[in-house]
């Protein structure tokens, strides 16, 4: 079986991470069928993550790693193995099961932002708040979007708003909803440098004073050093 690939490097959170694994995968494949020829995408994946770690998962354009974490994050489902967000095994559960278990414990903050356009920031960040059914989301909202810098611009809309400001929208938007495991594919990918900088050191001084359990795509090397651990993908399979 191949080996995770880890560097040693200070924890980001270390008075969060606990010895127990928050996230199992063991022995997980994704193949999907091209034609007459079965694409294997990932190939006998094992991994566990602890609570309170922060993981970057890098490698080549196509290695694996986006479909990786969507397996994690209960998106999709592998083609054989098996996956356990705490205490749930996700791969054997249906979709409404999964989707119950990621309003429970995970969060979000993708490459795209994923903001609703006829939103504003505020209303943004309070409807998943809405929808758990936690009382005071408006006010949990803004005390968030205060955290990320934004309080003056709460009732801006999207299309009002740079690409480093949406961003930081999608990552109180995250945060706002406590979660245990913060899934992150490509963060800064939209983002120049200087931008892209200020939104890292935001995610991981959230992901610090959380003690949020961080798995990131990400093809910069400078983002992929400040997690605690690097997982390298190539061509479906961890490698050394």
């Amino acid at each position: 079986m191949s080996q995770v690939n880890v560097e040693s490097r200070p924890a980001t959170a270390p008075a969060a991470v606990q010895t127990e694994p928050v996230l199992q995968v063991k022995n997980v494949s994704k193949i999907v069928p091209t034609g007459d020829i079965q694409l294997t995408i990932l190939d006998n994946v094992s991994l566990e993550i602890n609570q309170g770690q922060s993981i970057a998962i890098i490698g080549p354009s196509g290695a694996g790693k986006s479909t990786l974490l969507g397996l994690m994050a209960g998106l999709d489902t592998p083609t054989s193995g098996s996956i356990s967000l705490g205490s749930h095994e996700i791969t054997a559960m249906d979709e409404e099961g999964r989707a119950r278990v990621r309003a429970e414990l995970v969060g979000f903050v993708f490459q795209t932002f994923q903001l609703l356009s006829s939103l504003t920031a505020l209303e943004n960040v309070a409807l998943p708040l809405e929808l758990s059914g936690h009382k005071g989301a408006a006010a949990k909202a803004k005390e968030y979007l205060e955290q990320v810098g934004l309080g003056a611009r709460l009732s801006h809309y999207p299309k009002q708003l740079s690409g480093g400001e949406q961003q930081r929208v999608a990552i109180a938007r995250a945060f706002a909803c406590e979660p245990k495991i913060l899934f992150a594919d490509e963060p800064t990918g939209n983002l120049d440098q200087t931008t892209g900088g200020a939104v890292s050191d935001l995610l991981f001084d959230l992901n610090d004073k959380n003690g949020t359990t961080l798995i990131l795509v990400t093809h910069e090397q400078r983002l992929a050093e400040r997690c605690s651990r690097i997982v390298t993908i190539d061509d479906g399979r961890i490698v050394d």
